[in-house]
């Protein structure tokens, strides 16, 4: 019997000429996933059908450049430092390495221009969404296991990762197990995403804080796991860059739910687009 998790062999499978990459496919498959929620619930709370999708259409590749320019610029050194892997690495998305900070600072903004272009308000969208972002990351942190990599320290633990030696990092040869932060994030982002449901439906959230509650949870986790990581980072008085982030995103996030609770209790009247509200002839 085995006391480990085993990692697969490959992440890519060659569909004749066409190679199918595990991360590629996760990464897909979470953002249809988040739509087809989003869609749902916007629809639930009042909105047109069909709204989602279209602000997807701006949201998804923003977000996508926006996930890979702040993986590669808050860890420049794999890409530029010396010895470095190049620039034709860092445009080479298949591979891993997409920042969820960035992915949603520039994601919001093509969700902005995709909202702005449909006539609709941004909070609703972005609350009707949330949920839907979480089960997208949750199943896109699939994609690393099949790339072997965003593991943290050693363990004994009977899910332990075993991890190749080629994708071990220096002083860690010895070992042959890690703890699977990737399952450990991916299975705090399913909880959290039945909790933002939850308390959306509780305390009839709106004007935003349904995200902000997405946010401030995620952060809650990130932080933790962030903290069993061993791969090589940047760092700030001895401390993650990515963890500094999340206690920062974290604060605004939660300050954002403390006065907004206060300013705009309850949620939003939905009204449809001007262009969509027929006008009966005097």
């Amino acid at each position: 019997m085995l006391t480990y998790i085993p990692s697969p062999e490959t992440g890519v499978w060659e569909l004749g000429p066409v190679p199918i990459r595990a991360y590629a496919m996760f990464i897909v498959l979470g953002i249809i996933v988040a739509v087809v929620l989003g869609n749902k619930r916007y629809e639930a709370r009042g909105g047109q059908p069909g709204v989602i999708t279209d602000i997807a259409i701006w949201a998804v590749p923003f977000g996508i450049v926006g996930g890979r320019l702040y993986h590669v610029l808050s860890d420049w050194q794999i890409y530029f430092g010396e010895q470095g892997r190049g620039f034709a690495a860092a445009l080479r998305i298949w591979d891993g390495g997409l920042g969820i900070w960035g992915a949603v600072m520039l994601g919001g903004v093509g969700a902005w221009i995709g909202a702005r272009r449909s006539g609709v308000a941004l909070p609703p969208i972005a609350d009707a969404i949330a949920p839907g972002i979480a089960l997208a990351q949750a199943i896109g942190r699939l994609g690393n296991y099949f790339n072997q990599e965003l593991f943290g320290s050693p363990t004994t633990l009977p899910w332990g990762l075993e991890i190749s030696l080629a994708n071990r990092p220096k002083g860690f040869a010895e070992y042959a197990t890690f703890h699977p932060t990737f399952l450990y994030e991916s299975l705090w982002l399913v909880a959290l995403a039945l909790v933002v449901i939850w308390a959306d439906r509780r305390f009839n959230l709106g004007h935003g804080r349904v995200f902000a509650l997405y946010v401030l949870l995620y952060t809650l986790g990130r932080v933790w796991i962030e903290a069993l990581r061993i791969d090589p980072a940047n760092q700030i008085l001895g401390i993650r860059l990515n963890v500094w982030t999340s206690i920062l995103v974290g604060l605004g996030a939660l300050t954002y739910l403390v006065i907004l609770s206060r300013i705009r209790p309850g949620r939003e009247v939905m009204v449809a687009p001007v262009e969509e509200i027929e006008v009966e002839p005097v």
